[in-house]
């Protein structure tokens, strides 16, 4: 395999899109092979194997530092990379919220030895990440959370529970926000922790969703002991490590993450689906049908100014990093609309899969799983919450237990 050159100064973008589209051909197999209805064990361990082969070629973590197993480049590299990368087999599965989310999280929060130990390890295929924050009675509320971490020497003991986390069942470390403190309002008590998966008084439960599908989990945590070392970030500081974690959270969702690589064609990212769809189902010359296509374009190629604009405003200091949010609810209501008109366009074969066509059969699945739009990277009115306070600076809303200690705060039973 080839690798990187090795020299101090950047290469330039068209020279590395060049060495990768090579690679790239050398290297991967087609998109086309990729192995369909795989189960999911397995297809963790391809995973794995595919993130271990970029690694070696020297295209793993583009936007990651050298020091822990990236490459050190920029945007502008990793998306020539995910263009030429559209027609190969990638590691998607790795980049939300391994990646994008957890990894991008320790990069700037963790600790030297927690990065060279846990990046080095995610970047070459050997780790998986999870997110272990919503809790069963949280709701929204996520520094409402009661999972409690209680000092035992130099030790913690970790106890409670997490759910509607992603992939855990796959993972090796989960990052996990607790109390620590239940004498300070609840924003202040709060610390984040790297849980192995597999420690002893960890046990996890998958859940079966409407569309089949069993990646969601739910953890219970007993008496699980943690080293000093497990903090990310400072104790009683989770809440401004969770406010970065959930950044990099809504970059993923919105499409402006530095840290993913690749890119799955699906209905919120290629409107040539809409039109393979309603030829498919011979509705390609209804001009209802063509109208909805066209307005699915029209979403998509606003959808992906805004992503520019938002990065390089943020980037720039002209908007602040929360104006992810802006991104992030866009895109939702971007894959809302292609969802709905794929529906339409399919009719009765998103249910029967009678039309031909490979995606025709998972159209009613996706719809199905359509509503998950709204929660993904916290829900579209938490978007709007924080678009109007953060971004346009309008008053916070009403909260009762605002600086009243978390101990005092009334909760039902």
């Amino acid at each position: 395999m080839s690798t990187a050159p090795e020299n101090t100064e950047l290469e330039p973008v068209d020279a590395f899109r060049d060495r990768a589209r090579r690679w790239l051909k050398e290297n991967l197999p087609p998109a086309s092979q990729s192995r369909l209805g795989v189960p999911d064990d397995e297809s963790w361990d391809r995973a794995r194997r595919l993130q271990r082969i970029l690694s070696e070629g020297g295209f793993a973590g583009i936007c990651f530092p050298k020091a822990y197993g990236g490459q050190g480049l920029t945007l502008a590299h990793q998306r020539a990379f995910t263009d030429e990368s559209l027609g190969y087999e990638m590691p998607l599965e790795l980049n939300v919220p391994t990646l994008a989310i957890c990894a991008a999280t320790l990069a700037e929060l963790g600790t030297e030895e927690q990065k060279r130990t846990h990046l080095t390890a995610v970047l070459q295929g050997e780790e998986i990440l999870a997110q272990f924050l919503s809790e069963p009675k949280g709701g929204s509320d996520l520094a409402g959370l009661t999972t409690r971490a209680d000092r035992d020497g130099d030790d913690w003991i970790l106890n409670g529970s997490k759910i509607w986390s992603s992939g855990a069942y796959g993972a090796d470390y989960g990052l996990c926000l607790a109390r620590t403190d239940w004498d300070v309002p609840k924003h202040n008590g709060l610390t984040m922790f790297l849980v192995p998966v597999h420690a002893p008084g960890v046990s996890i439960q998958r859940i079966k969703q409407v569309t089949g599908s069993t990646e969601f989990c739910q953890e219970f945590f007993d008496d699980v002991r943690l080293p000093a070392d497990a903090v990310i970030g400072e104790v009683g500081g989770g809440w401004a490590a969770t406010s970065r974690l959930l950044v990099h959270e809504r970059a993923a969702m919105g499409g402006t993450s530095p840290y993913t690589s690749g890119r799955r064609p699906h209905l919120g990212a290629d409107t040539n689906v809409l039109v393979d769809l309603a030829r498919d189902t011979g509705r390609l010359d209804d001009p209802r049908v063509r109208e909805d296509i066209g307005a699915a374009r029209m979403m998509n190629v606003v959808r992906n100014q805004l992503i520019d604009h938002v990065t390089q405003a943020i980037s720039s200091g002209a908007m602040p990093p929360a104006a992810g949010s802006v991104v992030r609810l866009f895109g939702a209501e971007t894959t809302w609309q292609q969802t709905d008109s794929a529906m339409t366009i399919a009719g009765s074969a998103a249910v029967t899969g009678d039309a031909d066509g490979p995606g025709i059969a998972r159209i009613g699945l996706d719809y199905l799983f359509r509503n998950a739009w709204s929660l993904a990277g916290g829900s579209t009115e938490m978007a709007r919450n924080i678009i109007s306070e953060r971004v346009l600076g309008m008053p916070r809303e009403y909260a009762a237990d605002r600086g009243v200690p978390f101990n005092q705060v009334k909760r039902g039973r």
